[in-house]
């Protein structure tokens, strides 16, 4: 029995390793090395640390044991977006409930960064390669963007969300968007729609350009003029601004496929403001079928992505990758399909 006073109890009136050692009958040495799951420790005496833990209820001192596995027992999710855009989006939310799931049973705590617009990614690169967290999950990559690559080359365990541009040899988790964007225009033609505009996400992320390459593959398909482009980041201003250039621009569109629902509320705020009728006068679709999308009158038809599984399966990849596993898939797809709502009507006679 340990009293207040021995020299096994610390300040806080809690056990020390030594009152586990003398316990279990073995060293100070021992006990560490199965406390912070090294080898070279026999089953028996393995055995024998972990029931003079259990009955002293001893409790490790998480940042002496990160000290000795090197282990912070934290990963980061990088945002490469301003705050306001990331809280706004259901999105980010999904992809962060994904993550959180995938880190349950873990016993690993997330850490989550935003890109400031003043910042080069220095301050981030820095922080994130100084031993403050396992791994990283980087999503939402504008351009070439420099970071996964130089994190990975720091010997940082990485994993993009969304298909890194440019030459970056980081494994990623994303969604079929190339697929999407094709199913989207085949349904658009389906209804007898023959005007079909498109709001296009950035030109400079994965996402915006594979969306857009395969709505201009079911344009094609079709023989119909893929020339009705208009270029938003992934706000309702965005997408109620594009709304207003693509009708100013084509006045007679009969369709519009946006890449996102978030741009399909604000296509949908600027089409009312201008009395034109969804989906009697212009069918309107997102891609996500998030909350918006049942949200907003009329329901919106839209490319569903498994957005939660995203968050989940980037999670996975990285923890797999940390556990050491190996032939682990360099990327990783995941289908998308079409969900039909009201926004883009029945079938219209041509």
């Amino acid at each position: 029995m340990i009293e207040p006073g021995d020299a096994a109890i610390d300040d806080r009136g809690t056990p020390t390793l030594e009152a586990v050692a003398r316990a279990a009958g073995v060293s100070r040495s021992t006990v560490s090395r199965v406390i912070n799951e090294l080898p070279g420790v026999s089953g028996r005496a393995r055995e024998a640390v972990n029931r003079a833990i259990e009955t002293l209820g001893y409790v490790p001192n998480e940042a002496a044991r990160s000290l000795v596995t090197r282990r912070t027992n934290s990963i980061a999710l990088v945002v490469s977006e301003p705050g306001d855009r990331v809280f706004g989006d259901p999105f980010f939310a999904g992809v962060l409930r994904g993550i959180h799931a995938g880190l349950s049973g873990s016993k690993r705590q997330l850490v989550l960064m935003l890109m400031a617009e003043d910042d080069d990614g220095e301050q981030l690169e820095k922080y994130l390669t100084s031993g403050h967290v396992d791994g990283a999950l980087v999503v939402s990559m504008h351009g070439s963007d420099p970071l996964p690559g130089r994190l990975a080359a720091a010997g940082l365990p990485v994993v993009a969300g969304g298909r890194p541009l440019g030459s970056t040899a980081v494994p990623y988790v994303d969604s079929d968007n190339f697929t999407g964007g094709l199913l989207a225009a085949r349904h658009l033609v389906e209804t007898g729609r023959t005007r079909i505009a498109t709001i296009a996400g950035p030109g400079d992320m994965a996402v915006g350009i594979d969306r857009l390459v395969g709505w201009r593959r079911g344009m094609s398909e079709a023989r119909l003029a893929p020339d009705a482009v208009v270029h938003s980041d992934f706000s309702v201003e965005g997408g109620a601004a594009a709304m207003a250039e693509l009708l100013d621009r084509h006045p007679g569109l009969d369709a519009v496929f946006a890449a996102a629902d978030i741009l399909a509320v604000g296509a949908l705020r600027e089409l009312s403001a201008r009395g034109v009728r969804v989906p009697d006068d212009v069918a309107l679709m997102g891609f996500d079928d998030s909350v918006f999308a049942t949200t907003v009158t009329p329901a919106l038809t839209t490319v569903r992505q498994p957005v939660e599984e995203f968050g989940r399966t980037m999670t996975w990849r990285l923890l797999a990758q940390l556990a050491g596993e190996e032939h682990l898939p360099p990327s990783i797809l995941l289908p998308t399909e079409l969900v039909v709502r009201e926004s883009t009507g029945g079938p219209r006679r041509r």
